[in-house]
């Protein structure tokens, strides 16, 4: 008989729900429906109860407009008072009032959903006991409980009486103090000790019993008052309680008992202490005061109207979703036993996890087999299974098996749409989310670019690293807003991110002078680095001045207003640095791109600049071991050799992967095997499209001005317009003997931008030479006496 195919198809597709978002003219015009409709409930019940009797004998002919109502909403508020009120929940019904009134607030107001749920949660559950306890008072108070009520009551008291109904709605008003308003225990018999301590100290105000306190500290005064009363008590003799006088041998001492005021007078006396607050400085008072007045600072204040955009600029494909095939699943375990076998490896038990393009196997071999005889089995199984990039994780971190990753045949395409509209995304609560794609268990892989800090990328070339940027930015793009993120793009191929050129004025970030915001060429690609690296060193002033360790502890003491933006501080945004093909820029340009790029991943982490980079050509001279040293984070595409994956992951795996997207990732510890998600052209077209069409910043994030050494001129400067600090420059540059615009920085506490022109005037006075690529300038003087009789020489 042949084998019937039970080819199961379960998709993990979500049911997309229906959108209900508003805009802000149907908010106006259904809140305000809701509301007016609350209050004329609230009327209708109101008339209901001094007109519901009259109108009872109208409800059977509500279509006829002959028959009047005494109703003040005539026959539909009586009908629906007979409905809510007569039919449904008695007086309780008013609950319902207020909450239709309250929704109508919540809408026009655009206040938060979830607390108007949690009013109607709590308001409808109110309603309930409110009917059944009015219910329980029986027919004669049938309005108050209403039908409801009175129905629940009797249904209730046939099953467990009237003493077990008291004791339920009792039940459930602990059950809702408890749940709501966190009441406890502790608060019932609190309130009892108050309450009895009150009653405590009624009591002895009015008693005429003798208090003694048993206290040593008493005055002469108290001590002879006690001596006296205990005299006196002990004979019984009014004679003896006569003989017993005070100091002043005035009129005979009757002793009367001591009342509460004048022990606590003698020997109680209260303290009170007055709690004094810390005092706050000024400039904590005026942040707390402009807070007050006009709340914390909004970045996204001026593109306030932004708008995210929606899924549905993405594509949706109808391959998505796992393909269980259980019949390939059955061939290729007994294929991976049977070579097993033959090697005399036993198996206590195998267990398949379904990826989207990759199916783990994992397998727990006999007790006395050496993991290492599988290990070397790798190229075996693959033979026997037929299937390109078998990959074995011999074992498994975290668990006491052996994995063998073995390709599917029919692989699925893991889409952009479905990882950004995961929850696991949606309520990131990350920095810089990123959605790379989904696992071998198929749970989309969710990482922080902020806590990596930086990326590499490698792979070869059409293996999936453009989609794997692309993936990366419509991440942030579906996350962050244009105030919290910017993107310097570096596109060497001048092809690949083009796209991006329509948010240029949302979301990039380039040099004041530049016309492009994609870059392109290789000496503006340094210019920009080097631009980076001095807004590195500005932010990390600014962080200084303001007491803060990281850019995330900056930017909350800024939108609290306890910063002085007249003191340079202003809000900062994260900016991601992309580089599309790095190893096209150090074959140009080597060190120059190198130094600023170890610079920034040593050092910008905290003040929120973070790197990306990409390269089809993982070379030990592409990829040096200062990169890879500050570059935790990896992602590893499929390469052509095991020096390759070595290069990039410190070890093999990558040369193991099927291509396509199919890649590794590490963040410094464990291998992660991801389907990388696939974004096209056309999708980031649309997105791009729909961004920049709303309104934007007047221009791009202009990152700070740089001049490069080599814009330096041998033409003569006007004497005039040099430098004030232009004489103390030579006679450092001279004693050093080492011309460089950053010995001048380092020294004179210069900006980068003064101490190169202040390097041109050097070179214009003929002091230092021109410049020569990445070496320091040539320092022409010899000594300080020399620099002098130069200086002469030109009548200076």
């Amino acid at each position: 008989m042949a084998k019937k195919k039970n080819d199961t198809k379960t998709s993990n597709k979500k049911i997309k729900m229906p959108s209900f978002k508003l805009s802000n003219q149907q908010k106006l015009v259904f809140g305000s429906f809701l509301a007016f409709f609350g209050i004329l409930l609230f009327i209708a019940f109101i008339s209901f109860f001094f007109t519901g009797e009259a109108d009872q004998s109208t409800l059977s002919d509500f279509a006829s407009r002959d028959v009047k109502s005494e109703n003040w909403l005539s026959k539909s508020g009586a009908w629906l008072s007979d409905l809510f009120i007569q039919r449904g929940f008695g007086i309780a019904s008013f609950i319902f009032a207020g909450l239709i009134f309250i929704s109508g607030i919540y809408v026009l107001l655009n206040l938060s959903r979830a607390n108007l749920a949690k009013h109607w949660f709590w308001g409808i559950l109110t309603a309930i006991w409110l009917s059944i306890l009015f219910g329980f008072f029986g027919n004669s108070y049938g309005i108050l409980g209403g039908t409801i009520g009175f129905e629940v009551n009797t249904y209730l008291q046939d099953y467990i009486g009237k003493i077990g109904t008291s004791l339920l709605l009792l039940f459930g008003l602990i059950t809702y103090l408890a749940t709501r308003y966190k009441v406890t225990f502790e608060s019932f018999t609190n309130l009892f000790k108050s309450a009895k301590a009150g009653l405590k100290d009624d009591f002895e105000q009015t008693n005429d019993d003798v208090i003694i306190p048993l206290d040593n500290n008493l005055s002469e005064e108290a001590h002879a008052i006690k001596s006296a009363y205990e005299i006196a008590k002990e004979s019984n003799n009014s004679n003896t309680v006569k003989d017993v006088k005070p100091k002043v041998e005035t009129a005979p001492l009757i002793v009367k008992p001591p009342t509460k005021e004048d022990l606590e007078d003698e020997l109680d006396i209260e303290m009170e202490v007055k709690e004094v607050a810390e005092e706050l400085s000024e400039t904590d008072n005026l942040s707390d005061k402009l807070v007050a007045d006009f709340g914390q600072f909004d970045p996204t204040l001026e593109l306030s109207k932004y708008q995210f955009p929606p899924l549905d600029l993405l594509k949706k494909y109808d391959s998505e979703g796992i393909t269980i095939n259980q019949e390939e699943l059955e061939e290729n375990k007994n294929k991976i036993v049977d070579t097993l076998k033959n090697y005399n490896i036993g198996i206590a038990s195998i267990k398949a996890t379904i990826g989207p393009t990759v199916t783990l196997y994992e397998i727990v071999p006999d007790a006395g087999i050496r993991i290492s005889k599988i290990k070397n089995l790798e190229d075996d199984i693959a033979l026997s299974l037929a299937a390109l990039g078998i990959r074995i994780i011999a074992p498994i971190p975290g668990k006491g098996t052996i994995g063998i990753e073995v390709p599917n045949k029919n692989a699925t395409i893991v889409s952009m749409r479905s990882v950004i509209a995961s929850k696991k995304f949606q309520t990131s609560e990350m920095q810089l989310p990123i959605a790379l794609g989904k696992t071998i268990s198929n749970e989309t892989f969710v990482v922080d670019l902020a806590k990596m800090p930086h990326l590499l990328m490698a792979g070869a070339t059409g293996q999936g690293k453009s989609v794997g940027l692309n993936a990366v930015l419509t991440s942030l793009l579906y996350k962050k807003h244009p105030a919290e993120v910017k993107f310097v793009l570096v596109d060497p191929k001048k092809v690949e991110l083009t796209l991006f050129n329509k948010i240029e004025r949302h979301y990039l970030a380039k040099l004041p002078d530049s016309e492009d915001a994609i870059i392109t060429d290789n000496t503006k690609v340094i210019n920009t680095l080097n631009s980076l690296c001095i807004e590195m060193d500005n932010r990390y002033e600014l962080l200084k001045n303001a007491l803060c360790r990281n850019i995330a502890e900056y930017n909350i003491k800024f939108k609290a207003r306890k910063l002085n933006p007249n003191e340079g501080h202003q809000f900062l945004p994260y900016i991601v640095l992309v580089v599309d093909e790095f190893a096209d820029l150090i074959m140009t340009a080597g060190k120059e791109v190198e130094t600023p790029i170890a610079r920034l991943a040593q050092l910008a982490r905290a003040i929120g600049i973070h790197l990306i980079i990409a390269t089809q050509r993982p070379s030990v001279n592409v990829i040096t071991g200062i990169i890879k040293a500050n570059f935790p984070a990896r992602i590893a595409f499929r390469v052509t050799s095991k020096i390759d994956s070595r290069t990039i992951l410190d070890g093999s795996g990558a040369d193991q992967l099927i291509g396509r997207g199919d890649m590794l990732f590490t963040q410094g510890n464990d291998l992660i095997r991801v389907q990388c998600a696939f974004v096209d052209t056309p999708e980031i077209e649309k997105l791009t499209d729909y961004i920049g069409s709303q309104k934007a910043y007047p221009n791009a994030y202009f990152l700070p001005e740089y001049v490069g050494e080599e814009s330096g001129t041998s033409l003569d400067i006007d004497i005039e317009d040099r430098d004030k600090l232009f004489r103390e420059a030579a006679e450092v540059i001279v004693t050093a003997q080492q011309g460089s615009a950053s010995l001048l920085q380092r020294k004179l506490k210069l900006g980068y931008n003064r101490a190169g022109r202040i390097i041109d005037q050097l070179e214009a006075a003929g002091i230092v030479g021109p410049f020569e690529g990445s070496k320091a300038r040539q320092v022409l003087i010899t000594d300080l006496t020399a620099l002098d009789r130069h200086l002469e020489n030109e009548n200076i």
